[in-house]
């Protein structure tokens, strides 16, 4: 299958490096408006696959015709908030990016599955799902599998065994909710191996992990954001129906509708092929209103700009 990558800023060509290493697809294009930057990387990862002996091939353009035919669209465009921006500025500039981004794929891949990576990913998942006009199983918000896997290392340093299955669902970023009740370490629920207070902490550093990577480097992570991306596209190609915490639009399951926010869902050959109710507590259920609730004002700002750009 033919992938394109839209944005080949760090996420974008990390995952665009694994798709060739592990040899996921025959043909990845990536697409950026800086198209030097991204044929620069480009040429460093057939360096690399030669090396490795990988048969992908990559292709850099500008064009958006050149994403033709692709089966899955990474979305990996935008701009990360600067000092004295507002959030109301930051959406915005990507909701504007993300109207270039959509309409293209909409034009030359209509049958494609859309991934978004970009930030604030549950509010572009859902702007990317509105302007496609796609079917919601066929775009997808990659956030609750990077959460997950931070919520897996703060697990795996507390315990003995590899085997860890973490859960967080809800929005990407501070109102998520990572499920104590949902994750296990071996056969056994963390909620039943930790007392409150090491819950708590996991809990926290979960929160945190996205934050203390940008402290210590100075920008957002890119190795393990791109290793959820090809998790993603591996269930897809693969048709594996595996539950994943993903961004996807809601119709009443969770009690929501009208949103895309995370949650775990059976992800195949058609993209979302189920949504799993998972059966939460009391508390679970409380955050995960308050996170489905956090996103009111920012979905109003989409809701506002996509009624204009309709006049």
């Amino acid at each position: 299958m033919k992938i394109s990558v839209i944005g080949a800023g760090n996420v974008g060509a990390s995952a665009c490096y694994l798709l060739i290493a592990k040899e996921i697809c025959s043909e990845v294009v990536l697409l950026d408006i800086n198209r030097q930057v991204a044929q620069g990387k480009a040429i460093d990862m057939m360096q690399a696959s030669i090396t490795l002996g990988a048969k992908t091939s990559i292709k850099t353009t500008h064009d958006y015709k050149d994403i033709e035919n692709s089966g899955i669209v990474v979305i990996t465009a935008g701009i990360p908030r600067k000092e004295g921006m507002s959030r109301e500025d930051l959406l915005h500039i990507n909701i504007k990016i993300m109207e270039e981004v959509v309409l293209n794929i909409k034009k030359f891949a209509p049958n494609s599955i859309i991934i978004v990576v970009s930030n604030p990913l549950d509010i572009m998942n859902y702007t990317a799902l509105k302007l496609s006009g796609f079917s919601k199983n066929r775009v997808i918000g990659m956030g609750g599998i990077l959460d997950s896997a931070r919520m897996a290392y703060a697990i795996s340093k507390r315990v003995d065994t590899k085997e860890i299955k973490a859960c967080v669902i809800g929005t990407h970023g501070e109102y998520m909710v990572p499920l104590l009740s949902q994750s296990f370490a071996g056969n056994q629920a963390v909620k039943d191996i930790f007392d409150k207070k090491t819950c708590e902490e996991v809990i926290q550093e979960t929160k945190n992990g996205g934050a203390q990577i940008v402290k210590f480097l100075q920008t957002s992570a890119y190795y393990a954001p791109a290793a959820c991306i090809c998790i993603l596209i591996e269930a897809i190609l693969n048709d594996t129906k595996s539950p994943l915490p993903c961004s996807v639009w809601l119709d009443g399951e969770y009690n929501a509708s009208g949103v895309s926010i995370g949650v775990l869902a059976m992800v195949g050959k058609n993209g979302v092929e189920k949504i799993l109710d998972l059966p939460l507590n009391e508390e679970e259920a409380k955050r995960f209103q308050e996170s489905v609730n956090s996103l009111g004002d920012s979905l109003a700002i989409v809701d506002k700009y996509l009624r204009n750009i309709n006049h």
